[in-house]
């Protein structure tokens, strides 16, 4: 197995950095939505629900395929012999980081079941100000797997 996951190494990773941008992408997105749905549309009128479908198609057919193939393909890297020193800091700071992500994202689809209820407590500015936590993260995962501290 070892060496199989050796031979697909340049594979593995390929797919997982294009997954890690699409589910970025999504992270990064989705947030912005709800700014705008917060603050420029009325429960039950179309800006609503031109707001609700789009949140709903991004969450489920980009955020959450790309978040399960990010996970996949991430852990079959981790998997691979010889890629990760568990001795070090920054496999630890990556897996925190990337656990705090899925956080984040569990957090934003709990958000837009609400919006989808008519239930959004929320104003905008707050959604703002969590738009900064996966740019936090994203510092410190690539600088976890670049700078390797």
């Amino acid at each position: 197995m070892s060496d199989l996951l050796a031979l697909l190494y340049p594979w593995n990773k390929a797919i997982h950095i294009m997954a890690v941008i699409t589910w970025m992408a999504g992270i990064f997105y989705l947030p912005r939505l709800f700014v705008y749905h917060a603050e420029q549309a009325t429960v039950g009128d179309a800006r609503d629900e031109v707001f609700r479908v789009m949140e709903h198609k991004l969450l489920r057919y980009i955020m959450n395929p790309s978040m399960i193939v990010v996970w996949v393909f991430g852990l079959a890297l981790v998997a691979t012999p010889g890629i990760v020193d568990w001795g070090m800091v920054w496999p630890w700071a990556k897996a925190i980081s990337v656990l705090a992500m899925t956080w984040f994202h569990m957090w934003l689809s709990a958000r837009r079941k609400e919006f989808a209820a008519g239930q959004n407590q929320m104003a905008g500015r707050r959604y703002r100000l969590m738009n900064e936590v996966p740019t936090i993260l994203m510092i410190v995962i690539v600088l976890s797997v670049v700078i390797k501290f």
